[in-house]
């Protein structure tokens, strides 16, 4: 079998990568990235193939292919799933509005996929009151702790999870952080904080058609596609 040059094995990692995530639903690129290369590289897998840490995929080029994968794959349902998405999103946004939430991710960069979730910032001194407005909401949710690393320090946070066609995931911050800026895992970038009013306005110019029904009916169209 031809050994592969550096640039065709990245290549062929960050398809399996994506498949990985795709259809297997792997959630974060670290594990995606490493399965692949055990996958295509490992027992059973071209022995003859050999890679550096510096010939693995980039979580961007992974993306990037899980992106074209996803076109592919479901064509005009992807873009269905994502207003589907990013009303849901605004909904819910709007219920918690004592809370200051904010969208991130990818239902505010378009970016999704089978498997994507909501993850939305909220922001609040107090965790208790936050869980006793969900209980009055008549959410079913679920809490649990997360360690994220900021700047060089590793901190604890809440995040609460729920479902509603999609899954949604809170994170919890205090009030004073809703001035700092995150840095995203995947490509390093600093994590956009989107408004309510900011989404409302993305989904008016970027599903026009889709939003003037939903204006006009209090539906989401093609929902039931997903539920």
């Amino acid at each position: 079998m031809r050994k592969l040059d550096s640039s065709e094995l990245r290549h062929r990692l960050a398809q399996e990568a994506a498949r990985l995530m795709y259809e297997e639903e792997v959630k974060q690129y670290f594990t995606a990235k490493r399965l692949a290369a055990k996958r295509l590289l490992g027992h059973g897998g071209h022995q003859n193939l050999r890679y550096r840490p510096q010939d693995l995929p980039s979580n961007g080029e992974i993306k990037d292919a899980l992106l074209e994968l996803v076109r592919f794959q479901e064509g005009d349902l992807s873009q269905q799933r994502l207003f589907a998405m990013r009303v849901i999103a605004l909904e819910t946004m709007r219920d918690l509005a004592p809370f200051q939430p904010r969208l991130i991710g990818s239902v505010s960069t378009g970016q999704v996929r089978k498997g994507s979730d909501i993850d939305l910032h909220v922001f609040t001194n107090s965790l208790e009151e936050l869980e006793h407005y969900l209980c009055y909401l008549g959410w079913r949710f679920e809490t649990k702790q997360v360690t994220i690393k900021v700047a060089s320090q590793f901190q604890d946070y809440t995040h609460i999870l729920y479902e509603r066609v999609f899954p949604i995931e809170l994170s919890v911050y205090l009030p004073e952080e809703i001035r700092l800026t995150h840095r995203s895992s995947t490509d390093g970038n600093p994590i956009v904080r989107v408004k309510p009013s900011v989404l409302e306005k993305l989904i008016a110019e970027q599903h026009p058609q889709e939003w003037e029904w939903y204006l006009s009916t209090g539906t989401i169209l093609g929902i039931e596609q997903f539920e």
